[in-house]
């Protein structure tokens, strides 16, 4: 008999001072990077505001942020702003890729 394996899908939640066009660049390049190495995942975007209401929903895994959040979450948070301006790009990537294999376990 062949075993299935099912994949936790990571939902994360995107975060850019207007919770538009930045945290959806930065949310298609995580995702697009997810993927490469194997991991799926779905992205919302918010700016800081939205954060609470979806953290506390407990349906996301993990937020990325260029912006300043406005509190501390229990979920992993990691600043994209390397990812964004490409300074300091391959530690988010090391960071964002270790924890996503952590949350994925």
């Amino acid at each position: 008999m062949k075993k299935v394996f099912k994949m936790k899908k990571l939902r994360i939640i995107s975060v850019c001072g207007s919770g538009t066009v930045t945290s959806s660049m930065i949310a298609n390049k995580v995702k697009d990077l997810l993927e490469d190495n194997g991991i799926s995942a779905t992205t919302v975007e918010v700016n800081p505001g939205g954060v609470e209401q979806l953290v506390v929903s407990g349906s996301y895994d993990l937020i990325v942020h260029t912006s300043p959040l406005l509190s501390a979450y229990t979920i992993p948070t990691i600043n994209a702003v390397g990812f964004l301006t490409g300074m300091e790009e391959e530690e988010f990537i090391e960071e964002l890729l270790k924890t996503a294999k952590e949350l994925t376990k």
